[in-house]
């Protein structure tokens, strides 16, 4: 037989790497869905049925009515092909529909498994990571997933299962004419064989050339004051032309290659029908046989044809869609990064002591940020970092909330080293506000509320009280609801930081860290936040960093940061008397301060 010749030449073409991916989402997605998949394969089956039916029933139709010209079987053949119909168009909408489901399904469990596997990843990932990539890796994955299993289960249970209903009926009517219909089969098969790899080629320099449009693009739209500024307009414009471009070049090669199978089956498929009629014609004409076995020959080898066709492009089909559920599992095969061990203890924060004992990090090897820092930031006082940029003030704050780990040393929180303790515990313990306040897109309510989710209306009102924020909040016509915009794009400068400040107040965290809370603010800005911080100091450990001295003046103990390493610490007044590098600081700073005064 014909048919298990091209399902033996189909399972040639797979690759292994493509069999390996089919076979994991089988026994991952199928096997979870099962049931949903062999509903829709029984709808599939009686769609196959019919249609297999309707076409054995143009024989008799034929020859009932028009051979022998029965009145009587006009009705009743007509109700049959009703019937059939009916039967058939209900089967399709069911199995539309269960597949729907299950595909929607698909995606929205990949889309949590990704996000769960991307939330366990470190900082460093997704500083090694663009957006744009994630993004689509995050959609693309999860909807190549269900495309994939759809295809082969349409193409297994209404396509396969068609070819074999209409090539039995074609074998009952007349097994000559099937065997001249089928040779199409192992033929196309032949033909979209050298497409396949051309296919997987073009598709992956596509998948790349999109990420690189989408990655441009956010970060145009991001930096559009800065492109703007810049008169950057007529560089982006060219830049994004030619990906643009370039992708629509790619995208019309893939066209062009998926659609070379076409000319070969419409070429085959002529040539089949038309030497079935030429058999056929002579068969009635000279062999005895009814016109009623030639339609229905006919017939079946027309409703064939599509079934037979997609059977055919099978491979190119799913090439591209595979391509995206191998994205899929390269994220859900990353091993988790910020797994704490089962059984890790929690951070106990009975008075806030921070200690950095000869701790040594790098974010790149071999090029060392701390170089054996130590230094205690005292439990309910304020710590400040000061000096020159690049000395590893910020690297501080990202491993005491264990964005990263040391590379040698010891960090300790009233001495529990935090390499120890779960990263949960430790950043329930820190409440963080830096320069750059990132709000979500949303409203000013639920950005607060990121602070403490569950926290009451009134709770949310009070932390924005205490950071000095309740008044301007209130002088929206939404109040605590009014939208924030993209990144906070909707409010000042000053009032995004109250809002970040709100948010640390409804947090109510033992450890608090201050990243240049107030260096991007204008003087009667910076007034306002400045209240709002005494007030969260109170009663804390927190540590600030600051390259305007003025603003550390009061601090309990400064602390020079040089070169990885805390060069001098003290209060304000004993390191100005020491006259070392806290006092050339000082004084460079306010020389420039009297200088601009002066100018």
């Amino acid at each position: 037989m014909p048919l298990p010749k091209f399902l033996v030449s189909a399972a040639k073409i797979v690759s292994p790497e493509t069999r390996n991916t089919i076979a994991r989402l089988f026994l991952t997605d199928g096997r979870r869905h099962w049931k949903g998949y062999a509903l829709s394969f029984v709808f599939m089956g009686i769609m196959a049925g019919t249609t297999s039916g309707l076409a054995y029933l143009m024989g008799t139709v034929i020859n009932r009515i028009f051979v022998e010209q029965n009145s009587t079987m006009i009705w009743l053949l007509s109700g049959a092909v009703f019937l059939l119909s009916v039967v058939k168009g209900f089967s399709a909408y069911g199995q539309a529909v269960t597949l729907a489901h299950v595909g929607n399904r698909i995606v929205a469990d990949n889309q949590k498994r990704v996000l769960e596997r991307l939330l366990q990843q470190d900082v460093a990932f997704f500083a090694r990571s663009h957006t744009a990539e994630l993004s689509l890796r995050f959609n693309q994955g999860a909807q190549a997933a269900r495309n994939v299993l759809n295809l082969i289960i349409t193409s297994l249970g209404r396509d396969l299962l068609s070819v074999i209903g209409l090539t039995a009926v074609m074998i009952l009517q007349d097994p000559v004419m099937a065997a001249i219909g089928l040779v199409v089969m192992p033929v196309a098969v032949a033909g979209v064989r050298s497409l396949i790899r051309k296919v997987r080629k073009i598709f992956d320099r596509e998948f790349h050339g999109a990420v690189q449009i989408m990655a441009d693009s956010i970060e145009a739209f991001q930096g559009i004051r800065t492109v703007k500024s810049f008169n950057m307009e007529d560089e982006l414009r060219a830049r994004m032309s030619q990906r643009i471009d370039s992708l629509e070049r790619a995208s019309n090669r893939m066209t062009q290659a998926q659609s070379q199978s076409g000319p070969l089956m419409e070429a085959l498929a002529g040539c089949a029908i038309a030497l079935v009629i030429m058999y056929a014609g002579w068969s009635v004409l000279h062999g005895g046989r009814t016109p009623g076995e030639f339609f229905s020959v006919i017939t079946a080898l027309l409703l064939s044809y599509e079934p037979a066709k997609r059977l055919a492009r099978l491979n190119i089909d799913l090439a591209g869609q595979l391509l995206g559920a191998r994205l899929l599992f390269d994220v859900l095969d990353m091993k988790p990064t910020e797994l704490d061990p089962p059984g890790t203890p929690e951070l106990k924060v009975a008075r806030g002591r921070i200690d950095f004992e000869d701790v040594v990090f790098g974010y790149r090897e071999n090029e060392p940020v701390l170089r054996g820092l130590s230094f205690v930031a005292e439990a309910g006082q304020t710590t400040a970092l000061v000096g020159p940029s690049g000395g590893g003030k910020t690297t501080v704050m990202n491993l005491i909330e264990r964005f990263y780990d040391p590379s040698s040393g010891r960090i300790a929180i009233d001495g529990q080293e935090i390499e120890r303790v779960t990263r949960r515990s430790v950043r329930d313990s820190v409440a963080y506000v830096s320069q750059d306040v990132f709000l979500f897109s949303g409203t000013i309510r639920e950005n607060i509320a990121f602070g403490r989710p569950g926290a009451s209306l009134e709770e949310i009102e009070q932390a924005a009280r205490n950071a000095h924020a309740h008044d301007f909040i209130m002088s929206f016509s939404d109040g605590y609801d009014s939208k924030v915009g993209e990144h906070g794009t909707q409010l000042s400068g000053g009032q995004r930081q109250r809002i970040a400040i709100a948010r640390a107040f409804l947090k109510n965290a033992p450890i608090l860290l201050l990243d240049e809370a107030t260096a991007a603010l204008d003087s009667e800005s910076e007034a306002e936040v400045q209240k709002a911080l005494r007030t969260l100091q109170i009663d804390r450990t927190t540590l600030v960093i600051a390259h305007r001295l003025q603003t550390v003046v009061n601090a309990d103990r400064i602390c020079v940061v040089d070169s990885g390493r805390v060069v001098e610490f003290g209060r304000h007044d004993e390191l100005l008397a020491r006259r070392g590098r806290y006092f050339n600081f000082h004084q460079l700073q306010f020389a420039d301060q009297r200088e601009r005064l002066l100018a």
